[in-house]
C-alpha cells in the first residue's frame, strides 16, 4: 500500500471554502484506491490547506515527521493555490519523492466571483516555482480533472507504480554470481554508473558457490526443504533425483549469500561452466526466485536485471529476462520471445521442469536438467531494457507496451508470440543504438509509470516507445 503526502493549495483572495470540500473529496478518492495519507488536519490551518509560510513550515514539518512512510506528494489545487507555499513545503521537507500536481475542474455555471476555482491557470504557476525550485514532478493526464472519473484513477495507479519505482531503486543491492560467459559481449556494462545511479553491485566468484555446495550433506535441513520446494513449484517428473539435489543445494548458496548481502536481485553464470563442471542449469531456482519478486537474470546480465527489477517494483508482479528472438511469418508487427528457460511460472499457463536442449549436445543432456518449459500465455505485457552507454556516461533505457498472442508456434524453452505497433520501428532503433537482445518483460501495462519514475526522477535517458 502506498503513502502519499498531500498538499491542499490555497490562495486568500480565492473562494477558500472550495479547499474544504476539496480536500474532504482527495480524501475519499485516495481511500477507494487503497492510498494512506499523510495530510495536516483540517483544524491546523483554515480548511487543512496550505497559503502561508507558516502553514507551508507546518506541513514540511509533518512531512519530515514521516519521511520514511512517505513515497510520494500529491499537490491538490481546489482554487488558484499559492505556487510560493507548495514550492516552499516541497522545499523544506527534501523528501526527494515523486510529486504529482493535479487540478480540479471549473464548472461553467459557477464562474462569478465567490464561486470560481481557476485552479487550471494556478497549477501553471505551481509548476512554474517547482522548475525554479528544482523540484521534479508529475502532471496528471488532463490539466484539469474530476476524481471521480477514470482519467484520476489511473493516474494515481500510474504514479503510485512510478513512487514504487524511485522508493525501490535507492541503495539497491544486486548480486553477480560468476563471471560474464565469454561469448555474450553484449552483456558488458559500467559498474561505476551503476553506483552513480544507486545501483551497488555485489560480484561472488562461481568456485566459492561450487566450494560451499561440498560441504553440504544431503540431508541438510536447508536443502531438503529447498528440494520439496522445488518439487513444489513445478512438475518434476522424469528428472533424475540427483540433479534434484544439485539444484537443491546450489539454492541454499544462493539463498544464503543473497539474505547475508542484502540483495534484492540476482544475475547469474550459467553458459556453460555449472553444466559442464556441476551438472544442472540453474533455471528453476532462477525461476523460482523471479516467481517471488526476486528477478533474477541469465548470463550475468545486470543492466538486465535492473530492468527486470523495476518492472516488478512499477507492477508488483514477476519479470523474466527474454531474447527478442525471432520474426514471426511475414507479419512485420509480430515476432517470437524465447529463453531456455528460467521465465517465473507466473508467465505461462502450463509449465515443467525439463532439460536445456540447446546446450545438451556439447555438455550432455544428463548435466541440462532444470529448465522450466512452456508457452508464455497471452495477454499484455510492459517490456523494458536498460543499459549503460560507457561513451555518453549516462544509464539509458527503452520502455513500451504490446500483447502476447495465441498465434499458432511450436517450440522448445521458454516462448510466445507477441504483438507491438509498428514493431519494425522499435527494432530499427534498438540496432541502431546499439541495444542489447535481451529485453526484460512483465504482464502488466506499466510503461508510463516506467518513463516517468526513470526519466523524471532518476534522470536517465529514457525512450518511451508508443509505435
Amino acid at each position: 500500500m502506498a503513502t502519499l503526502g498531500l498538499i491542499v493549495g490555497n490562495r486568500g483572495f480565492f473562494p477558500a471554502q472550495l479547499c474544504e470540500d476539496g480536500r474532504q473529496q482527495v480524501l475519499a478518492a485516495l481511500e477507494k484506491q487503497g492510498i494512506r495519507v499523510v495530510a495536516l488536519r483540517a483544524d491546523a490551518t483554515r480548511y487543512g490547506a496550505v497559503e502561508s509560510l507558516a502553514e507551508a513550515q507546518k506541513c514540511a514539518d509533518l512531512f519530515k515527521q514521516h519521511r520514511d512512510e512517505i513515497d510520494g506528494v500529491l499537490v491538490t489545487l481546489p482554487n488558484f493555490g499559492d505556487e510560493r507555499a507548495v514550492a516552499n513545503t516541497l522545499r523544506w521537507a527534501d523528501l526527494r519523492v515523486p510529486v504529482l500536481v493535479h487540478a480540479f475542474n471549473d464548472e461553467p455555471d459557477k464562474m462569478r466571483m465567490g464561486q470560481r476555482r481557476d485552479s487550471f491557470c494556478g497549477k501553471m504557476s505551481v509548476c512554474n516555482n517547482l522548475r525554479q525550485y528544482g523540484i521534479p514532478f508529475s502532471l496528471t493526464t488532463l490539466h484539469t480533472c474530476d476524481l471521480w472519473g477514470e482519467a484520476f484513477e489511473d493516474d494515481l495507479r500510474r504514479f503510485t507504480a512510478t513512487c514504487q519505482v524511485v522508493r525501490q531503486m535507492k541503495n539497491l543491492r544486486i548480486g553477480a554470481i560468476g563471471a560474464r560467459p565469454a561469448a555474450f559481449n553484449t552483456v558488458r556494462y559500467s559498474e561505476k554508473l551503476l553506483e552513480a545511479a544507486g545501483v551497488s553491485v555485489e560480484t561472488l566468484d562461481l568456485s566459492e558457490v561450487l566450494g560451499w555446495i561440498a560441504k553440504m550433506g544431503d540431508k541438510d535441513k536447508d536443502v531438503l526443504a529447498k528440494l520439496d520446494a522445488i518439487n513444489a513449484y513445478t512438475q518434476t517428473k522424469g528428472i533424475p533425483t540427483l540433479s534434484l539435489i544439485k539444484m537443491a543445494k546450489l539454492g541454499v548458496a544462493i539463498d544464503r549469500w543473497t539474505k547475508d548481502r542484502n540483495l534484492a536481485a540476482t544475475a547469474i553464470q550459467c553458459w556453460t561452466a555449472l553444466e559442464e563442471f556441476y551438472g544442472v542449469v540453474p533455471c528453476t531456482l532462477m525461476s523460482m526466485m523471479s516467481n517471488n519478486l526476486m528477478p533474477s537474470a541469465c548470463e550475468v546480465d545486470i543492466t538486465g536485471l535492473v530492468g527486470m527489477y523495476i518492472l516488478v517494483a512499477a507492477s508488483g508482479s514477476p519479470a523474466a529476462l527474454l531474447d527478442w528472438n525471432n520474426s514471426y511469418g511475414a507479419d512485420p508487427n509480430k515476432g517470437v520471445v524465447f529463453h531456455c528457460s528460467n521465465l517465473p511460472k507466473a508467465f505461462f499457463g502450463e509449465c515443467k521442469m525439463d532439460y536445456q536442449e540447446i546446450i545438451a549436445g556439447s555438455v550432455g543432456k544428463e548435466n541440462t536438467y532444470g529448465t522450466i518449459v512452456g508457452r508464455i500465455a497471452p495477454g499484455p505485457f510492459t517490456y523494458l531494457r536498460v543499459s549503460t552507454d560507457d561513451f555518453a556516461g549516462r544509464v539509458r533505457a527503452y520502455c513500451g507496451q504490446g500483447d502476447f498472442t495465441s498465434d499458432k508456434l511450436e517450440s522448445f524453452g521458454g516462448y510466445g508470440v507477441f504483438e507491438i505497433p509498428n514493431l519494425q520501428k522499435l527494432l530499427h532503433y534498438i540496432c541502431a543504438n546499439g541495444y542489447e537482445h535481451h529485453v526484460a518483460a512483465t504482464r502488466a501495462n506499466v510503461s508510463a509509470a516506467i518513463d516517468d519514475a526513470l526519466r523524471t526522477y532518476l534522470k536517465w535517458d529514457v525512450l518511451h516507445y508508443q509505435g
